[in-house]
């Protein structure tokens, strides 16, 4: 039995988070797919580029004579076994490739020899894509910004991730924003992280929210960069400042710098994580070289050194908190000052974690 049903209700695939089979190849999915998409691939990089060379040399019917030669007997089994079980593990699913065409409907009709139904996306990747680009851009219609600002280290993202009207765009990046914010895993691709917030955007908005918050980032966060448009709504967003004292900034800074990131540098580099740890943070101070002054980078690194001495000798890792002290008041803060005298004027309300939360229930929201 076959069949060539086909959908393209793409809000409602973002809204069920209906996982997605990505039969692209893997070349292409890595440069950007969607959330709860899985690649398995009709054919690999190496197939798909020797069937794009008969094509330019053949065309079309040429280049498919081929490309059901490479994929038939045992590698064509494999691959129906792997959409089946995927497929038995999210009836849900759906197929798509770059455009809705030969691929995903030869998938579907391979598929269907075996399970009674699996829909694809039509237009495929394309048009899915296409969908939620428009989404990003057309999303401001729905709701009013608001940025959360703060010194660095005040806890932003901890009180972002208690309010459901908010978006972490951090999180979405995965990058902490800052010179120190690199995480060990790589940034998603940029089409990744877009589709990602084409989602988020979409989740909230369908829930009706008058206000969405989010964290008080620039243009960039880390190689990432915000859709110019989107960013240049939330550049003229109300600002809602989060007031923390200073010996609890070092705490925050000093549990998300030191602690928690030598805790996946070890689970990720083993015996040797401490020279990679000590290495990245290295790095990033001499990033800051220029801003920081030489002579006040010079005590930076000292500071720092101390602190792996004794760790080394102690194995305490208390001393760090003279570093993130020091880099915190001669570094991060004076930046941030200029930031928020710059944008004064923009100011909605300061508060502790505690008072902002009491004051966006104050907002109207469902």
């Amino acid at each position: 039995m076959t069949n060539s049903s086909q959908t393209s209700d793409f809000k409602s695939l973002v809204l069920s988070k209906t996982p997605l089979i990505d039969v692209r190849a893997p070349i292409e999915f890595k440069k950007g797919s969607f959330p709860h998409a899985v690649n398995l691939p009709l054919i690999t990089d190496e197939e798909r580029h020797l069937i794009g060379i008969k094509y330019k040399n053949y065309g079309n019917k040429e280049a498919v004579t081929l490309g059901h030669k490479l994929v038939s007997g045992e590698i064509k089994e494999n691959r129906i076994n792997a959409w089946l079980d995927f497929k038995k593990d999210n009836p849900s699913a759906i197929l798509y490739c770059f455009r809705g065409g030969q691929r995903s409907k030869i998938a579907q009709e391979w598929i269907s020899e075996y399970i009674p139904e699996i829909k694809r996306l039509k237009g495929g990747y394309k048009a899915f894509r296409n969908y939620l680009m428009n989404e990003i851009d057309n999303s401001p219609k729905y709701f009013k910004p608001l940025i959360l600002g703060g010194h660095t280290g005040s806890g932003k993202t901890i009180l972002l991730n208690k309010i459901q009207n908010s978006i972490d765009l951090e999180g979405l990046a995965n990058h902490r924003g800052s010179t120190f914010g690199k995480q060990i895993s790589a940034q998603p691709a940029q089409i990744d992280f877009e589709n990602s917030l084409a989602y988020e955007l979409i989740e909230k908005v369908n829930k009706g929210f008058s206000y969405l918050l989010f964290e008080d980032e620039g243009k960039y966060i880390g190689s990432i960069y915000i859709p110019k448009n989107f960013a240049q709504y939330l550049s003229n967003a109300s600002i809602i400042v989060l007031e923390t004292s200073f010996e609890e900034r070092i705490n925050i800074t000093f549990d998300e710098y030191i602690l928690k990131a030598q805790i996946n540098y070890k689970r990720e580099f083993g015996k040797d994580y401490f020279v990679f740890w000590i290495n990245d943070m290295r790095n990033a101070m001499e990033r800051i070289e220029k801003r920081l002054g030489s002579m006040r980078h010079k005590v930076l690194k000292e500071l720092f050194s101390d602190a792996i001495k004794v760790q080394e000798e102690t194995e305490s890792l208390e001393e760090y908190k003279y570093w993130i002290a020091y880099l915190l008041k001669e570094y991060y803060d004076p930046m941030y000052k200029y930031q928020l005298d710059k944008n004064k004027d923009k100011i909605l309300f300061k508060g502790s974690a505690s008072e902002i939360i009491n004051y966006l229930e104050t907002l109207k929201n469902p």
